[in-house]
């Protein structure tokens, strides 16, 4: 059932508890992964901003009224779309490791581990990834957009009742740097939710951002805005962050930040019947969305009923194989050759499709050969999460998707900068054959990966998810909800979801669970007993449990009317116009 059917034929006795709280709006609509951010993002349009600038300005309050899980100096990849044009662009926001990192000198210097602290930090990439959509494709300035943040992070703003519960649980790990004790737990615990949260360094390094923007004013604002881009990077934020790891043993020098700029690249695609769905490139993991979908567009969904045992079985064997891609071949493309054309081919992933058993779980998955588009047999295998989201679509049809990113417990606090600079290298490798491998000047394989699907050559719905490996899976199980099962965006964000745990973590160690499938408790035991029948690991997860992602999306329907999916795992929220 599709979308349009669903939207013709509601009645109240259709109504889940997701459907009747589905957020609607006519001309704009925001989703995002925390309350004060979409607000942040209807003030931008409300004054005229288009989906850009309020993209934009959610981003960054993200960084700051989420600090558990966003660093306003981590990471920002960023999909924009433009309704004139019809173009969609990506922003690369992950940031490159030091010339200083290279695998010997985490085997040698740290005893072959990536530890936490400092010597993990790469070059934060969010600060470049806002300025540079900002400055391309909105309309604003630096200082309008960045407002409602330096507000909450001057002012004050009373903490979630989800960012205190991760505070309290991570409470040791604050606890190892005096610089982030003193910010996360003031008077020596952690705030309660509710309690109010200042900010007050961060709240100086978006003011000299402001400041340097203001001083360039007649240069333009494009110019402009790249004043505020250059007092972060060449400036004394960039001194005191260069500063710190001097005085702590890190890498990041001086240069390493001057030098560094983000790419702006084209959307990578693939079609799933009648939709398109676009990714930032394999610089992140954003290709294993299209690559799920490639595997499972052939298959009669709708006649499975949804979240039954073969359709889960399904959807988790497609999304073993295609993890088992990234894992082989997914790095920085400025570094190692990618074979992007064969991953994402409709024959290669026929090819792979054979592999899948509707009588059996593998329980450790192959990579295939995507250059000579043959599957490679499977084999059985002996017996953290972090980040937020924002979706923007505007009267003109513009979107934006962004996942920006970086938790605060695994790396200090820097002094006179006030938050974490990016702690990603967590995400790389010290196997000097893996794709991901620590290297000079080379980007880790990301995890946060927006999406944005398109019909008729139009914005469908911009999606996305924080949730580390398991985004692209809650991000696949969503979009099917949507596109498959006719779903109204709240409930299909709602509904119980599964994820597979069949492959290397992303984050350092990098360790596996070969066949392990986490369920989230609403999914009755009885399908668990028959997913388990069929070879599956079952670990239950709790009913609402914030590990299965939180989903955000907007949908456009048929006669343009706006409907969002806030996910409440986490205390997502959406507002719309």
């Amino acid at each position: 059932m599709t979308l349009d059917a669903v939207q013709s034929r509601i009645g109240p006795k259709d109504f889940s508890p997701g459907q009747s709280t589905q957020v609607m709006g006519r001309r704009w609509m925001v989703a995002a992964g925390h309350p004060l951010a979409a607000q942040a993002a209807a003030r931008i349009l409300n004054i005229g901003g288009n989906a850009v600038d309020a993209g934009v300005a959610a981003g960054i309050c993200l960084g700051v009224v989420h600090p558990d899980m966003v660093s306003f100096a981590g990471v920002a990849p960023i999909i924009v779309h433009l309704a004139k044009s019809r173009e969609t662009h990506t922003v690369s926001g992950i940031g490159s490791w030091p010339r200083g990192a290279s695998v010997e000198f985490f085997k040698e210097r740290c005893g072959g581990e990536i530890p936490v602290g400092v010597l993990r930090t790469v070059v934060p990439a969010a600060p470049d990834a806002w300025c540079t959509a900002l400055a391309q494709w909105g309309t604003l300035s630096f200082a309008e957009v960045a407002a409602p943040a330096l507000e909450c992070a001057a002012e004050g703003f009373p903490i979630s009742v989800f960012s205190a519960a991760l505070i309290l649980d991570n409470e040791a790990s604050y606890r190892r740097w005096p610089t982030s004790a003193a910010l996360f737990l003031p008077g020596g615990r952690p705030r309660a939710a509710g309690e109010r949260f200042v900010q007050p360094e961060l709240a100086r390094t978006i003011e000299i951002m402001i400041a340097a923007e203001r001083r360039a004013a007649g240069r333009g604002r494009v110019q402009s805005i790249s004043a505020a881009r250059d007092a972060f990077y060449r400036g004394e934020i960039a001194e005191a962050i260069c500063a710190f790891h001097r005085r702590e043993g890190g890498l990041l020098t001086r240069e390493d930040l001057a030098e560094f700029s983000v790419e702006v690249l084209p959307a990578v695609r693939t079609t799933f019947r009648d939709l398109e769905v676009a990714t930032c490139g394999f610089w992140c993991q954003g290709p294993v969305l299209l690559q799920m979908l490639n595997l499972l567009e052939p298959y009669d969904l709708a006649a499975l009923e949804h979240n039954s045992p073969h359709y889960l079985h399904l959807l988790t064997e497609a999304m073993k194989l295609a993890f088992a891609d990234r894992e082989a071949y997914y790095g920085d493309p400025n570094h190692v050759k990618v074979p992007a054309d064969g991953l994402l081919s409709k024959a290669y992933a026929e090819a792979r499709r054979r592999l899948i058993r509707e009588d059996r779980a593998w329980l450790d998955t192959a990579p295939g050969d995507p250059l000579g588009l043959a599957a490679v047999k499977n084999g059985y295998a002996p017996p953290a999460l972090d980040t937020s989201y924002v979706a923007v679509i505007d009267a003109e049809g513009n979107a934006f998707s962004a996942t920006p990113s970086d938790a605060s417990n695994d790396s200090p606090v820097v002094p006179g900068v006030g938050c974490v600079i990016s702690p990603r290298g967590s995400q790389a490798w010290l196997d000097p054959g893996h794709a991901s491998a620590v290297a000079p000047g080379k980007r880790p394989r990301l995890t946060p990966a927006p999406a944005m699907a398109f019909k008729g050559g139009r914005p469908f719905m911009p999606f996305g998810t924080p949730g580390g490996d398991v985004q692209q899976q809650a991000m696949l199980q969503v979009f099917l909800n949507i596109a498959v099962f006719g779903m109204l965006p709240q409930q299909a964000v709602e509904v119980p979801r599964v994820a597979t745990r069949s492959f290397p973590d992303s984050f350092w160690p990098h360790k596996a669970f070969p066949g392990q499938l986490n369920v989230e408790a609403r999914i009755s035991p009885a399908v668990a007993d028959d997913l388990a029948r069929l070879g599956h690991r079952i670990e239950r997860w709790g009913d609402w449990d914030w590990r299965a992602g939180a989903v955000c999306g907007i949908v456009v329907g048929p006669d343009g009317a706006l409907l969002a999916g806030a996910d409440p795992r986490r205390g997502a929220h959406a507002i719309g116009w």
